[in-house]
């Protein structure tokens, strides 16, 4: 089955003479690229089912991570040469890295200045939240799959659900407003886990996003028939919420939002398998070894830290970047027959 057979709007090409060499960062369909997201680190301090076994993975090494220096300059490039308005850093989990501040406060420092986000699993947010918001972050998203300490630890493999909910708190004090909070939900136990995170961002204040669970797990046992649809993730809040579209225009975010009984409060629903959103991509990845990805799910990488690394100069750093986004997919195909999992996991492509 295809995207077309699922009724999912795809991009179509453009008649174009080729490759711009300034403006924004475009593809052949049209696309501006204006969402970096850049992973610091594969290494993650929770072992989630969905992601990696338990014993962890084989750790990228020290010296093929980007140095604090390597990517201040490619977050320079990115926003003064190829229009990226908006910074997300990502993992593995960024609060491993030694140097996140730092780059936090290089991307905070940049004209104009971008956006800049991060997307953690909260474990260590707490101490560290205000510290983050001084260096310039502005928003965070916490992963949270549910708050049943019981079920916390079985997805996780670790007993640190009173850390994240402690991180939420910080970061919400700290004012990295809007507090988001994304859930990939269990197969077995999510329906139930939806209605209890809803209650709980609820009453706190924070914004629920529930994502589908992706074909990016590195053990690849990834199945479409075990996971949950958001048809089933709408069908179950709905038994307990009343959910009207957001009125809102969506534009190019992943998520389709839903006002709750009739206020302003507001869950997003994430359907990047069933109701994929390839259309409006405006995203680019850089990982943390210096790879540009122009879609989550690509099976090809183009290399900037060896240009970064041989002496290249930024125009030439640029025109690279701008040939790995031009060749962009129009989507990312899981719904295609001959669909292939990338060979990297979800914790070294970076969210």
């Amino acid at each position: 089955m295809t995207p077309t057979d699922l009724g999912v709007p795809m991009p179509r090409r453009i008649a174009s003479p080729g490759m711009p060499a300034e403006g924004p960062l475009v593809d052949t369909y049209g696309r501006a690229a204006t969402d970096l997201r850049v992973s610091l680190t594969d290494r993650c301090n929770l072992r989630c089912t969905y992601c990696m076994p338990a014993e962890g993975l084989n750790w990228l090494p020290g010296e093929a991570l980007l140095t604090a220096a390597e990517l201040a300059r490619l977050l320079t490039i990115a926003v003064t040469r190829l229009g990226i308005t908006s910074v997300r850093f990502t993992g593995g989990e960024p609060l491993v890295s030694p140097h996140l501040e730092e780059v936090i406060a290089a991307a905070a420092a940049l004209t104009p200045r971008p956006e800049i986000a991060l997307t953690t699993n909260g474990v260590a947010l707490a101490a560290r939240a205000a510290g983050l918001r001084a260096a310039g972050l502005d928003r965070v998203n916490v992963s949270l799959d549910t708050v049943d300490a019981a079920r916390f630890a079985r997805i996780t493999r670790r007993d640190r659900l009173d850390d994240v909910l402690a991180g939420l708190s910080a970061a919400a004090a700290a004012g990295l407003a809007p507090v988001k909070v994304n859930a990939v939900l269990d197969p077995a136990t999510g329906l139930d886990d939806a209605v209890t995170l809803l209650e709980f961002c609820l009453r706190h204040g924070y914004q629920l996003r529930i994502i589908e669970q992706m074909p990016l797990d590195a053990e690849h046992h990834w199945r479409r028939e075990d996971t949950l649809s958001a048809n089933d993730i709408l069908g179950a809040l709905r038994r307990r919420f009343d959910l009207r579209p957001d009125p809102a225009p969506r534009g190019s975010a992943p998520a389709q939002l839903w006002r709750v009984d009739g206020g302003t409060a507001t869950v997003g629903v994430i359907a990047s398998v069933s109701e994929a959103f390839c259309a409006a991509c405006d995203r680019t990845r850089l990982t943390a070894d210096g790879q540009v990805r122009s879609c989550l799910f690509a099976r090809e990488e183009t290399d900037l830290r060896a240009l970064l690394r041989s002496g290249a100069d930024d125009a030439a750093i640029e025109a690279t970047w701008r040939a790995a986004m031009w060749g962009k997919p129009a989507g990312h195909g899981i719904n295609d027959p001959g669909f292939v999992q990338p060979l990297r996991p979800m914790s070294a492509i970076g969210g």
